[in-house]
C-alpha cells in the first residue's frame, strides 16, 4: 500500500528527504539567514540563522554562529546558537554546541561538548509548548552582536 503525502508516494518522499537541497562546502563562508526546503549540509562557515524544512548535517569542519531549525539534525562541528530539532538531534563526539537545545530525542557521543540547556519533549503537548517558546524567543530577542 502506498502512502500519499503532498501528491508523492512514500518512495518519492523518502528520496526527497535525502536529496541534498543546500550545501555550504568546506572553505565557504556565508553571512545571512538561510532558508532551505529540504536536506541541508554545512561543511563551511555560516553566520546567520538556518531554517530547514528537512534534515540538517553540520560536518566536522563546519563553524556556525547560527540558530538551527530542522527535523533530524546531526552536529559534528561547532555551533554557537540554539537548536530546535522537531524529530531528533545527534551530537557527534567531535561536536561543540554553545546554546540551548530543544528536541524530541537526542543522542550524544562521548567527548562532545554541550554548553546550554537541553530540553527533551516526550509528549506532543510539551513539544508544542517548547517549540512555541523557542520561536517566540527567537523573534523577540534583539541581537546584541554587531560584527
Amino acid at each position: 500500500m502506498a502512502y500519499v503525502y503532498g501528491g508523492k508516494n512514500s518512495r518519492e518522499q523518502k528520496k526527497a528527504e535525502f536529496a541534498v537541497n543546500t550545501i555550504i562546502g568546506p572553505g565557504s563562508f556565508v553571512q545571512g539567514d538561510v532558508e532551505s526546503g529540504g536536506f541541508t549540509r554545512i561543511d563551511g562557515s555560516l553566520k546567520g540563522n538556518l531554517h530547514s524544512k528537512g534534515r540538517v548535517v553540520v560536518g566536522e569542519t563546519a563553524r556556525m554562529r547560527s540558530s538551527i531549525t530542522g527535523t533530524n539534525i546531526t552536529i559534528g562541528g561547532v555551533v554557537d546558537g540554539n537548536i530546535l530539532a522537531s524529530e531528533r538531534l545527534i551530537v557527534l563526539p567531535s561536536a561543540m554546541i554553545i546554546g540551548d537545545i530543544t528536541t524530541r530525542r537526542i543522542e550524544a557521543g562521548e567527548g562532545c561538548l554541550i554548553h546550554g540547556k537541553v530540553r527533551v519533549c516526550q509528549t506532543e503537548e510539551s513539544w508544542e509548548r517548547a517549540s512555541s517558546q523557542y520561536r517566540d524567543k527567537r523573534h523577540t530577542v534583539p541581537r546584541t552582536d554587531h560584527g
